[in-house]
This record gives structure tokens, C-alpha cells and sequence, in this order.
């Protein structure tokens, strides 16, 4: 399995960007994939995921209304749009994958991650 992010940058503060995690080698029918987000000096922290059986998503509260989780099942591509940007959201952009999983934002439910990609927003 393998997980490849792309689309970070630097962006000013209100702008946008679009996350695309590439997703190869899956052999399992059902499978969340998940974006977290990991600041210099704080802990992990889980953003959105999204489930490949019915398309459920979730968010945390720190995101929502401002991130927006999508699939393209024929591309096994999952992107992260995220608008409004503000400087808090500074971070390396991780996904990761979850088979069988429900949704979870606990990082230490997920058995695949990608390396990485770094957002940074400016004031």
C-alpha cells in the first residue's frame, strides 16, 4: 500500500488550497482514508476523513465549515479542499489509511500513511 500527498504550498492568510493523496496497492473492499495534520512542537491532530463504502465524512470542529473531504474512487485519489486559511492551520499534511475502519480521527487506528506534505499560511 501506498500513499503519496501532494498539493501543499504557501498560501496567505483567507486563500485556498487543495490536497490530493494518491492511493496505490489496496487490496481491501472498504477502507477510510484520513488527513491529519502535525505543527511544530503539537501533537498530531486528525482533520477529515472519509469512508470508501458510503462516502460518510467527518471533520473536526476546528475544520469544519472551512475543509471539505472528497473521493474520485476511479482515480483512488481523496483530496482535501481547504479554504480560509488562516495561520493556525500551518502544518505537515498527512493521510493515512484505515481498512475496515469506521471514520475514526485517532491516528493510531491507521496502518498506512504517506510522507507528508507541508502547508504553510502567511500573515
Amino acid at each position: 500500500v501506498q500513499l503519496v500527498e501532494s498539493g501543499g504550498g504557501l498560501v496567505q492568510v483567507g486563500g485556498s488550497l487543495r490536497l490530493s493523496c494518491a492511493a496505490s496497492g489496496f487490496t481491501f473492499d472498504d477502507y477510510v482514508i484520513g488527513w491529519f495534520r502535525q505543527a511544530p512542537g503539537k501533537e498530531r491532530e486528525g482533520v477529515s476523513s472519509i469512508s470508501s463504502s458510503d462516502g460518510s465524512t467527518y471533520y473536526a470542529d476546528s475544520v469544519e465549515g472551512r475543509f471539505t473531504i472528497s473521493s474520485d474512487n476511479a482515480k483512488n485519489t481523496t483530496y482535501l479542499q481547504m479554504n480560509s486559511l488562516n495561520p493556525e492551520d500551518t502544518a505537515v499534511y498527512y493521510c493515512a489509511a484505515d481498512p475496515w475502519g469506521w471514520g475514526s480521527l485517532n491516528g493510531r487506528e491507521y496502518d498506512y500513511w504517506g510522507q507528508g506534505t507541508q502547508v504553510t499560511v502567511s500573515s
